[in-house]
């Protein structure tokens, strides 16, 4: 596998993707409890549309149920006819809204980390048309045929709309090396599909008139209003990749109740010294994050209006003095300079 710290699919990802993982596991006999077990995820977090996960979270969120169910070829396909534009956010918006299928190939390349796939999109042109790649070489081996499979029943749902225009046979070549795909699902009205099972890499050619096709939804201007919020989104979420991010967003969570530094390491399967560890790498440490929580909300709360001692006791401490010793030794001045400055 690839350096997983540095995989493209390594930042936050939509609670949905692993509420799917969920509701499949379901169809198979396993109990959300088993899929959620020691994954630092709760069932109050996969209700939430508004959560993120960190991937490693989901990652082991699948490895609980392809661990326990009987058959993983069946429950790639249960996953991934869940998924259409709409469940795809703001990036399915785009892609439907890109004036040809060309342009939204060109965009769900750039931003394939905003949907459920870990695989890496590519798209190299010929002559004749253009090839699309799917690199899965940074995906965990353990979970590599999952993923690829994953996604092509994804995509088969999503095919329909996208070539419903055709008014004859267009040939698309696929080549899938070493996966027992179901041919029955690479069959469309106005495609002709060629199967290639012996080459080297995952790869769908699409000829050139193909890739001329309007979206069913072309609209330049909100191709390009969707294609802005997705780089911000992207942006974002990679500001937030890191394992200081996850252990910053765990104390966020409920700042009056930090979790030690060993809570936190086992939430996140790992030993706490691999927690220090990694956190040295990243030039910090469970202190320096805890303070940095702390004041950060800390000059929230008292700029929003609130006293001293309300802050103080939001943020965990039994003692109004203890707090205000704190703040002026992360500030260099005394709470009180901070009430109320917020119109």
């Amino acid at each position: 596998m690839g350096d997983a710290a540095q995989a493209d699919w390594d930042i936050p990802r939509p609670v949905a993707t692993c509420r799917h993982l969920l509701e499949a596991a379901r169809l198979h006999g396993i109990d959300a409890a088993d899929c959620l077990a020691d994954t630092g995820v709760t069932p109050a977090d996969i209700d939430d549309s508004a959560t993120e996960v960190q991937a490693r979270q989901e990652l082991a969120i699948l490895r609980n149920i392809l661990g326990r169910v009987n058959d993983p070829h069946e429950f790639a396909r249960d996953v991934g006819l869940q998924y259409n534009f709409a469940n795809t956010g703001v990036l399915g918006y785009a892609l439907l809204a890109s004036p040809t299928l060309g342009d939204a190939v060109n965009l769900a390349c750039r931003y394939a980390t905003l949907s459920s796939t870990f695989l890496r999109l590519s798209r190299h042109d010929t002559p004749d048309g253009a090839v699309l790649v799917f690199d899965d070489s940074a995906v965990p081996a353990d979970v590599r045929g999952f993923m690829m499979e994953r996604d092509l029943f994804a995509l088969t749902s999503m095919v329909p709309l996208l070539i419903g225009q055709l008014s004859s046979d267009t040939p698309i070549k696929v080549e899938l090396p070493g996966i027992d795909f179901p041919a029955g699902r690479l069959e469309f009205p106005g495609v002709t599909v060629e199967l290639d099972v012996s080459a080297t890499r995952s790869a769908i050619t699409l000829p050139r008139d193909l890739l001329a096709l309007p979206m069913p939804a072309a609209d330049t201007a909100a191709a390009e209003a969707c294609a802005k919020e997705c780089e911000e989104l992207l942006q974002t979420r990679r500001r937030r990749r890191g394992i200081a991010a996850q252990v910053r967003s765990r104390l966020v969570r409920d700042p009056g109740v930090l979790p030690s530094m060993a809570v936190i390491a086992d939430e996140l399967c790992i030993t706490e010294r691999t927690l220090h560890r990694r956190l040295m790498a990243e030039h910090t440490s469970y202190r320096a994050l805890v303070d940095e929580v702390r004041v950060t909300l800390a000059v929230a709360m008292l700029e929003s209006g609130l006293t001293v001692e309300e802050t103080a006791c939001q943020l965990g401490y039994s003692e109004t003095a203890a707090f205000s010793r704190a703040f002026i030794r992360w500030t260099g001045g005394p709470p009180s300079k901070h009430r109320g400055r917020r119109p």
